[in-house]
C-alpha cells in the first residue's frame, strides 16, 4: 500500500503506524512504485481531489479516502477514479484503517453511513432524471431489450414475446440481433446467458 498525506508528519505516522499494526508493506506515492491500495488524507473532498488522484499510478484495488471535515465530490467520478473506501477523520482509528486497507484490497468497499445515503440518492437520480427520459436502464440497455431478454429468459419464443409486448416479431429478432452484434454474441441463447451472468436480468 502506499500512504500520501499533504503533512510530512501526518505521512510518517501513518505509515509506522501500519507498519507495526499489519504485515502490509508501504511504498511511497513519489516514486511511482505500484501499490495494490493508496491512502490519501485530504481535509475535503472536491474538483482538486480528482485533479490529485489523477496524478498517482492507479492502484491495483483502488484508493481509501481519509476526510476531515466535507464532501463536495461527485460519485460517479470518484467512483470512476477508483476509489473503494473512505474514513472520516473524527472516526478514524488505527485499527479502522487497517479493516478498510484489507477491504478494498480484497475488492470490497467501506463507506460511511452518511455517504451510503448520498450514494443512493445519486443512483436515483442518475436512473430516474438521466436514463429513465431516455429510454434507458443502469445496465445501458432500453427497457425493451431488458423485457425482451426477460421474456426469453422464462422460456418464452419469438412470437410469444411479440404478443405479449405488441411489437412485432421482426422487431423482436432485430432486438436479438442487435444485442448478437453489440456484446459479439452467437446466438439468442448466447444473449440470454450473458445477460444473466451480467445481472441484466
Amino acid at each position: 500500500m502506499a500512504i500520501h498525506a499533504e503533512d510530512p508528519l501526518v505521512s510518517i505516522g501513518l505509515k509506522s503506524s501500519i507498519r507495526e499494526s499489519s504485515h502490509m508493506v508501504v511504498v511511497g506515492t513519489e516514486d511511482g512504485a505500484p501499490a495494490d491500495v493508496v491512502v490519501v488524507l485530504l481535509d475535503t473532498v472536491d474538483v482538486g481531489t480528482m485533479d490529485l488522484l489523477r496524478t498517482f499510478e492507479k492502484p491495483g484495488n483502488g484508493f481509501l479516502l481519509v476526510v476531515g471535515n466535507g464532501w463536495k465530490a461527485d460519485y460517479s467520478e470518484i467512483a470512476e477514479l477508483g476509489v473503494r473506501a473512505v474514513l472520516w477523520r473524527s472516526d478514524f482509528s488505527r485499527a479502522r484503517l487497517v479493516s478498510a486497507v484489507f477491504l478494498v484490497n480484497s475488492g470490497d468497499a467501506c463507506l460511511p453511513a452518511s455517504l451510503q445515503g448520498g450514494l443512493l440518492d445519486h443512483v436515483k437520480h442518475v436512473r430516474n432524471d438521466i436514463l429513465a427520459p431516455r429510454g434507458l436502464t443502469s445496465s445501458g440497455l432500453s427497457a425493451r431489450e431488458v423485457d425482451v431478454l426477460r421474456l426469453a429468459a422464462d422460456g418464452y419464443a419469438i412470437t410469444e414475446i411479440s404478443q405479449k409486448l405488441a411489437y412485432s416479431e421482426r422487431t423482436i429478432k432485430n432486438v436479438f440481433y442487435g444485442l448478437m452484434k453489440q456484446f459479439n454474441l452467437k446466438n439468442r441463447t448466447h444473449v440470454v446467458s450473458y445477460a444473466i451472468r451480467a445481472g441484466v436480468i
